[in-house]
């Protein structure tokens, strides 16, 4: 059993290679998602528990599948 920190850090390694992979800033991740920049710190540093909403919103601003997101989450989940 995973902890919850374990989890929100292997969903924030994820989204910080994605948006460095998609050759973008927080800054501009958090403008097409329509969310604050702190959040998208917070989310990428473990920080925060994102909602599915936001979730998705960022998977739209990144322009992948949640299904590729994930996978990529469970990579750093081990």
């Amino acid at each position: 059993m995973f902890r919850d920190e374990t989890i929100r850090c292997a969903f924030g390694v994820a989204l910080r290679e994605l948006r460095t992979r998609a050759g973008i800033s927080q800054e501009k991740l958090a403008a097409k998602a329509r969310l604050n920049r702190t959040y998208v710190g917070d989310v990428e540093r473990g920080e925060r528990n994102i909602a599915i909403v936001n979730i998705v919103k960022v998977c739209r601003a990144l322009d992948i599948r949640l299904s590729e997101f994930f996978r990529e989450v469970e990579k750093h989940l081990g």
